[in-house]
């Protein structure tokens, strides 16, 4: 009976497991996970919901999401992409919902919704799972795979696929290294920026729901909500920033100058005509209790705070150098961020497996055949979890199809 190990018991490592299994009922599939737990990020993720994949289907929209790896996965998404994996759970019985920033959830919001299905695929289809079973290299052999494993005797294989997910360190690539691939150095991604000289982390809670948030002396920018913690700041505007300036904020050791747009607004220039519109219809207002933004009150108040405006203050004697100073912090309000902060649910890595080392259409390394890398351990990321999410059910997919194509080969 030929044999097929799994590296992985994560979303990449189970599905693959999973489509393996249904495509060679004849093979062994054994997943072999090093720690006691199984599809744990799955579990965690969306606060427990588990964001599956995006509404976002045509792969040339899709690819736009993916910081690193959009280039290679144009034609992946086209064999199996968000479309395919609604249907997949949906055909056995998982009902899936979308909200409206387009994340889709199983409708039950319990991700072990998702997780029950998918270990039920693995039991109907025979899939073996052994936990704490940890790899500590990978020999080539005659006839296939030869694992060393940690405290244990070797297990012999035809075919393996690589799904360990991301790793932090370039040194847990070691064992890959030493089959001769490259690799791309992990930094983190997905991720908030720390504040910690900012008395703006005194509105700890306060959120807008749409602003525009730059790097300071770059093109890097992104809009969407953003939360104010007490820390800095965070919310999907500042975690999609991240994602794409991942790599120069690690060259920058995470020192770096950020710049807040609070308004739906483009230019100080639209700020002013609104503010100067708004003083002519409230002349008599005080600043403090009239907010012409509709921005969250203790965000106005802190920026008024900020640009020195007395608390009595009324529109009609409000101008000068304090009004240019209100109009700036409004539309590029400027912050010191020094360090991050990452979540272990959403925990992602900008690196691994370079792409050039893997046959995209297969996921099959081009060093050694009949070795295969699907999710995280690839060099591929997406901007929040249901993007990497797709990414490790589409390359677990095209793994599976590439080892039925090799083993059909095989038996002709």
């Amino acid at each position: 009976m030929r044999k097929i190990i799994i590296i992985g018991a994560g979303a990449a490592g189970i599905f693959g497991a999973i489509s393996i299994a249904t495509k060679n009922p004849d093979a062994e599939v054994v997943v072999l996970e090093k720690s006691s737990k199984l599809l744990s990020k799955v579990k965690i993720s969306g606060g427990g919901r588990c964001n599956v994949t995006n509404v976002c289907q045509e792969p040339k929209e899709l690819i736009k999401h993916y910081p690193r790896g959009h280039k290679k996965l144009k034609k992946a998404f086209e064999e199996f992409g968000s479309k395919e994996i609604v249907q997949w759970f949906e055909s056995r019985g998982v009902n899936l919902k979308s909200e409206a920033d387009g994340r889709i959830f199983p409708v039950t919001d319990d991700s072990q919704t998702i997780i029950n299905c998918l270990l039920n695929e693995c039991k109907k289809h025979k899939v073996v799972i052994r936990t704490k079973v940890a790899v500590e290299s990978i020999s080539k052999t005659e006839k296939g795979f030869s694992l060393n494993i940690k405290g244990s005797e070797n297990i012999e294989c035809d075919k393996v696929l690589v799904a360990t997910g991301g790793h932090n360190k370039l040194g847990a690539f070691q064992w890959l290294i030493d089959l001769g691939h490259s690799i791309t150095e992990p930094v983190p991604s997905l991720f908030t920026f720390n504040l910690p000289a900012s008395s703006i982390t005194a509105l700890s809670g306060v959120s807008v729901s749409e602003v525009e948030v730059k790097i300071a002396g770059t093109k890097l920018s992104y809009q969407g909500p953003l939360l104010i913690t007490h820390w800095g700041l965070s919310g999907p505007a500042v975690l999609k920033l991240s994602a794409w300036g991942a790599r120069m904020l690690h060259e920058k050791n995470y020192e770096y100058s950020v710049v807040v747009n609070w308004l739906k607004i483009d230019s100080e220039e639209d700020a002013r005509q609104k503010l100067i519109e708004f003083q002519s219809q409230n002349p008599k207002k005080m600043l403090f209790n009239s907010n012409p933004f509709q921005l969250p009150k203790r965000l106005w108040d802190y920026l008024l705070t900020k640009s020195e405006i007395d608390e009595e203050l009324r529109w009609n004697n409000f101008s000068g150098k304090k009004f240019n100073k209100l109009i700036n912090h409004l539309v590029a309000d400027l912050y010191e961020a020094s360090g991050k902060t990452t979540f272990k649910e959403e925990f992602v890595t900008a690196g691994g497996v370079k792409l050039g080392d893997i046959n995209m259409q297969t996921m099959e390394s081009r060093r050694y055949p009949g070795l295969y890398f699907a999710g995280e351990i690839l060099d591929i990321d997406g901007v929040t979890g249901g993007f990497n999410f797709q990414a490790a059910w589409t390359t677990a997919w095209l793994a599976s199809e590439g080892i039925l194509e090799n083993e059909k080969a095989l038996q002709n």
